[in-house]
């Protein structure tokens, strides 16, 4: 991309006004033993979900990110990747625009061409292109403009693939923290999610206390969500900007603690989603954002 050349989408942060962002509907998802959470469904589930089921779910979270004011775009699922709804993975858009990412599972590999075209065909360039180890959108969190961290488990994410990213937003003048989990959690936003400015939810039983402390300094602070809830996608959300935030139905402790916040939370029914390891978050790819000015 020129220097000169502005984004057509870029957001500096995942809790500012979410105005244009991604999905892809899931005609051919389904189960598949890639994780540590669909593979305790697989043993546990008497059948796999039927297609129309699927369906109003996912239309269910397309009403919630409309009813909070954004454009939903739509990715055309292919049949030999099931796991494309899950829009979050593949591109991570940044303040300097969209970085396209290494996938790791062979499952997924191909659906960084599906992206490519997307962009392509609404006048979208990549800032960058993830070429170093492996990289995925579900370890990447942008806390605010400046200030981000990348998780790295060498399940999904690894340290080289991490370090890449790192480095191209620290050149920018950012301050990046790596933070490494075990790959038995997937993606870090399993384990952690901003749900507005200086508000996160997080899975505080695993998370250590260096990295709580790391983000107390920085004036975030964190509603706790127990293991048992994590592996249930519970800390999967994703913030809407305004006082607002998706989060699954069945995460009911959370959206009560989150609406004693004072949020409006939209709960929309996704158990055959967070039952094959991914939420609200990890079905969106936020485009867009609009910042509150101080």
């Amino acid at each position: 991309m020129s220097p000169t050349t502005a984004p057509r989408w870029r957001l500096a942060s995942e809790t500012g006004l979410l105005r244009e962002v991604l999905v892809c509907p899931p005609d051919y998802y389904r189960w598949v033993p890639t994780n540590s959470i669909v593979r305790r469904t697989l043993a546990d589930a008497r059948q796999a979900p039927a297609r129309a089921h699927l369906a109003a779910q996912h239309a269910e979270l397309v009403a919630a990110l409309e009813q909070g004011g954004a454009t939903v775009h739509r990715l055309t699922p292919e049949p030999h990747l099931p796991y494309m709804v899950f829009t979050r993975d593949s591109v991570v858009v940044t303040h300097r625009g969209p970085v396209l990412c290494q996938l790791e599972r062979p499952q997924r590999r191909g659906e960084y061409a599906g992206l490519i075209d997307f962009h392509a065909a609404h006048g979208s360039e990549f800032w960058r292109k993830s070429s170093a180890g492996t990289l995925e959108g579900g370890d990447i969190h942008i806390l605010r403009p400046g200030l981000a961290v990348i998780g790295h488990s060498g399940g999904r994410t690894d340290e080289a693939g991490a370090e890449q990213l790192a480095g191209w937003l620290r050149a920018e003048g950012w301050e990046v923290r790596l933070k490494p989990f075990d790959e038995h959690f997937l993606h870090l936003d399993v384990l952690f999610c901003m749900a507005a400015p200086g508000l996160a939810v997080a899975c505080t039983e695993v998370l250590d206390e260096d990295f709580l402390a790391w983000l107390r300094r920085h004036g975030i602070r964190c509603l706790p969500v127990s293991y048992r809830e994590a592996m249930r996608l519970g800390c999967n959300i994703v913030a809407l900007g305004g006082g607002r935030v998706v989060s699954s139905r069945d995460s009911t402790a959370l959206n009560a603690a989150l609406r004693a916040e004072g949020l409006t939370v939209l709960d929309p029914e996704l158990s055959l989603f967070t039952l094959g390891g991914g939420g609200p978050h990890c079905l969106t790819c936020p485009l867009s954002r609009e910042e509150d000015t101080p």
